[in-house]
């Protein structure tokens, strides 16, 4: 409810779970509170996501996949936007944490061959964020795994080192055409 409608009251949040508002303050004080919970629980699950994937010792390839599957089922589990607690210190400190950690794992990537040297710097951190965010909200029909399929072919195509046979980035392939076509 919080995902649709960020302004939702304790009650119609009540109301949806099945329980009675007086329940939900038990728990929580205020609606900040609550908000503080579910932001919270979806911080821990990225972080559970990125160790989980073992960015640093796993191979690069075996670790996107890992990564971007876990990141689409937190994305769909959690589907609050992080934003609006950015104003906590300790909170932004986490969430830094784990972009850096991911940040470091995309430069080991370029590092190992698997995305593009040649991309601007930062390149693949933000567009990597985008492409899961498509593929949770827009592909929901698409399990975590598929999702990470689509997400990590579309990165390694469009950044991948290898772009051989393909005719992507020559303006001769499929995908880009230099004339239209006949």
């Amino acid at each position: 409810m919080l995902a649709a409608d960020p302004g939702a009251s304790i009650a119609s949040i009540a109301a949806e779970a099945g329980v009675d508002r007086r329940t939900v303050y038990r728990r929580f004080a205020s609606r900040e509170e609550l908000l503080a919970a579910v932001y919270a629980a979806r911080l821990e699950a990225i972080e559970r996501a990125i160790e989980e994937a073992r960015l640093r010792e796993a191979p690069v390839a075996v670790a996107l996949h890992r990564y971007v599957e876990n990141i689409i089922a937190v994305n769909r589990t959690w589907p609050v936007d992080l934003a609006r607690m950015l104003a906590d210190d300790a909170v932004r400190a986490r969430r830094d944490a784990s972009i850096r950690e991911v940040d470091t794992f995309l430069r080991r990537a370029t590092d190992e061959g698997v995305l593009r040297p040649d991309a601007p710097e930062g390149w693949a951190g933000a567009l990597l964020p985008q492409l899961m965010h498509l593929a949770s909200r827009q592909m929901p029909h698409l399990t975590a795994a598929r999702a990470a399929d689509l997400v990590v072919d579309t990165l390694l195509r469009g950044l991948g080192a290898n772009r051989g046979g393909d005719g992507l980035g020559s303006g001769t392939g499929p995908y880009i055409r230099s004339s239209p076509p006949e």
